[in-house]
């Protein structure tokens, strides 16, 4: 058996992808280089849809390259920040929403996901989402826009009402140099 509690990412998926069947709708809203796109692509299958997006034409770049490698072509790439996810996603459509917050691995550190922006795509996000759904958020505070974004995030979590959504966060509590953290939400 695979221990799931080593990696933050992958934890975050394995728990995603229960609530995601073939032909299912996937968001990724932070497409990165393409790890997560791929899994939920993988997942929803031939009859399924994925929409992607990033503010970063090279992690639209990455992407693609793994989409090609992988041979997959169930997945709408955009150069285009989450918080337009509504012009490209239904409200109540998608099964799963991913945000994988912070800066592209390998790329400019510069370049962060910020609370501002970052709230009001939580927020579309819970529109999309449908019923039973799940909205995942990977945080990272290890830089000063991270512990930012990750306390605003975790205040807008707490302040959902609990009778529309469930809200669980995991951290990883004996790990050195701020590890990454999970929020999970679903929605009733």
């Amino acid at each position: 058996m695979k221990n799931l509690i080593t990696k933050t990412t992958e934890l975050a998926m394995e728990v995603t992808l229960k609530y995601i069947k073939p032909g299912d709708l996937a968001v990724d809203a932070t497409c990165g280089a393409g790890n997560d796109t791929v899994s939920l692509a993988s997942a929803v299958g031939d009859g399924g849809k994925v929409v992607a997006f990033d503010i970063q034409e090279r992690a639209v770049e990455l992407t693609g390259e793994r989409l090609r490698t992988e041979d997959l072509d169930n997945v709408s790439l955009h150069l285009e920040s989450f918080v337009n996810m509504d012009k490209y996603v239904e409200e109540s459509s998608a099964a799963a929403v991913i945000f994988n917050l912070g800066y592209l691995p390998g790329g400019d550190h510069g370049i962060t996901t910020v609370a501002e922006t970052t709230l009001v795509g939580l927020a579309k996000a819970l529109k999309v989402l449908k019923s039973g759904g799940i909205l995942s958020v990977v945080l990272y505070d290890g830089h000063e826009e991270g512990r930012a974004e990750k306390t605003a995030v975790l205040e807008w979590a707490r302040a959902l009402d609990s009778k529309a959504y469930h809200a669980a966060f995991v951290n990883f509590i004996n790990q050195a140099n701020y590890p990454p953290e999970i929020l999970w939400i679903t929605k009733k």
